[in-house]
């Protein structure tokens, strides 16, 4: 685990735009029960996730669809959370940074690490809102 001063700031980048944190298994199995659309933002400390992830998960909820409910578990903190989320991702390998938007909680939409890394913050932003046109 990483210290909590450490991600506190990198937390904060999304809950500020109104992303919820799970940290337990039930919490994720709860958000993922819920009707509609929900979008799973796993956060990570690494660079790419500053840079793009982050940033482009935020820009994305500018426009006029966006997902009913916004989530997010934090890799290399609470682990029974990630995991489950995980999960969830399936058939999708772990990585982190990741994006999923469910549907009434069947995945629909899948951005994995090597989809974020290298790639502009704006880029991940309109690729989440082509996936929000689509099902939200």
């Amino acid at each position: 685990m990483y210290p909590e001063e450490l991600v506190k700031p990198m937390r904060e980048e999304l809950v500020s735009a109104g992303f919820q944190e799970l940290y337990s298994a039930d919490a994720v199995e709860s958000a993922l029960s819920l009707p509609g659309t929900t979008l799973v933002v796993v956060n990570s400390v690494c660079g790419c996730a500053a840079r793009n992830a982050r940033p482009g998960a935020k820009m994305s909820l500018d426009g006029s669809k966006k997902p009913d409910h916004l989530v997010t578990v934090f890799a290399g903190m609470e682990r029974d959370a990630v995991d489950a989320a995980r999960d969830k991702m399936f058939p999708f390998p772990p990585s982190s940074p990741s994006m999923a938007l469910f549907k009434d909680g069947e995945l629909v939409h899948m951005l994995e690490r090597h989809h974020i890394e290298g790639r502009p913050a704006e880029i991940i932003a309109e690729n989440l809102k082509d996936a929000y046109e689509e099902y939200c």
